[in-house]
């Protein structure tokens, strides 16, 4: 009986196979995912923008997945202790970060230590918005256009309010006085509403606000829209022109949130994710309550999210450092 063909087993097919090991390895994980309840971690307070859509989002996604997901709220430290739960979480797809503008775009810049560094330990998953912004006035006894605006600040400087120091709104508004040659005093406070109820009673001039807090406020007419500092008129408030518009080209600036997981965690399992995250804010509910609060959405996928996180590094952190903002000193 003729011996069955052998094939030698040359280093070329062991170093395929050693290859392959850990593609399978992601793909078993992939099959199995998830297994648990998942994290969405917040570092910020209950009751906030980013907390109401991990919550909505969240629903939406677990009901996607078959499992509940849990939202963890850990304020603090410009979401440093947050950063620092998901960067050191294993990297499976089970814990799941919400971030911001402040937490993967400023903080390298504000900090000079982290406990992690979100360009390395964070990959993206997905998108959730873009919250224009605008600079809002009252409207009595106060410039009735930017150029009016302008044109008294020459007299005197007049004050800004924001929701907090290195908020995106405090950055957009530093980016503004750089493009138009604008003198305003920053007044830093704990939220938005708190500038907007500040703004109505007459303690500060004028704040720069985000729509989804300061949509309401415009529309009733409690407030005056002189810009908003996106790049095309918003739908909801057509008549309010962008800087562009104004003379004051690449003065652009928002607000954004989306999703991030350790950047070990597996290219299918982030592909799933990316998959229900995208269903879950194009679902009717989600889709059409952003829309009433003025919030820009695009699905991208983590690749297009990752290049344009980096696009904002390249534009804010070297603002941030001309201006010496510091929140660890």
């Amino acid at each position: 009986m003729p011996r069955p063909t052998s094939f030698p087993v040359t280093r070329r097919l062991l170093t395929g196979a050693a290859l392959a090991l850990p593609a399978l390895g992601g793909a078993a994980r992939a099959q199995a995912f998830p297994d648990r309840p998942l994290r969405w971690i917040v570092g910020y307070p209950p009751g906030g923008a980013s907390d109401s859509f991990a919550r909505l989002i969240g629903a939406q996604m677990g009901s996607r997945l078959g499992q509940n997901v849990v939202v963890e709220n850990r304020p603090g430290g410009g979401a440093l202790l947050a950063s620092e739960t998901v960067a050191r979480a294993p990297a499976d797809g089970h814990t799941w970060m919400h971030v911001d503008n402040g937490i993967l775009t400023y903080n390298p810049a504000l900090f000079a230590r982290m406990p992690m560094n979100p360009d390395a330990d964070f990959t993206g998953v997905g998108f959730i918005g873009r919250f224009p912004l605008y600079i809002v006035v009252r409207t009595e006894n106060a410039p009735r256009s930017f150029a009016e605006y302008l044109t008294a600040a020459r007299t005197r400087a007049p004050t800004y309010g924001t929701p907090a120091v290195a908020s995106p709104h405090h950055l957009a508004m530093e980016l503004v006085k750089r493009r138009t040659g604008l003198d305003a005093t920053h007044v830093p406070y704990r939220g938005g509403p708190a500038s907007m109820q500040d703004l109505l009673a007459g303690n500060v001039d004028s704040v720069v606000i985000d729509t989804a807090t300061g949509l309401p406020f415009i529309r009733d007419g409690r407030v005056r829209a002189l810009a908003v500092l996106s790049n095309a008129r918003a739908p909801q408030l057509p008549d309010v022109p962008t800087m562009a518009e104004l003379g004051h080209a690449n003065t652009v600036a928002y607000g954004w949130q989306g999703m991030s997981v350790p950047a070990a965690t597996p290219a299918p399992i982030i592909a799933r994710l990316s998959a229900e995250m995208i269903s879950a804010i194009q679902s009717p509910e989600i889709s059409s309550r952003m829309a009433t609060l003025g919030i820009e959405y695009q699905p991208w996928t983590p690749a297009e999210f990752n290049a344009f996180v980096a696009t904002e590094n390249a534009l804010w952190r070297p603002l941030i450092r001309e201006l010496g903002i510091r929140l660890d000193s």
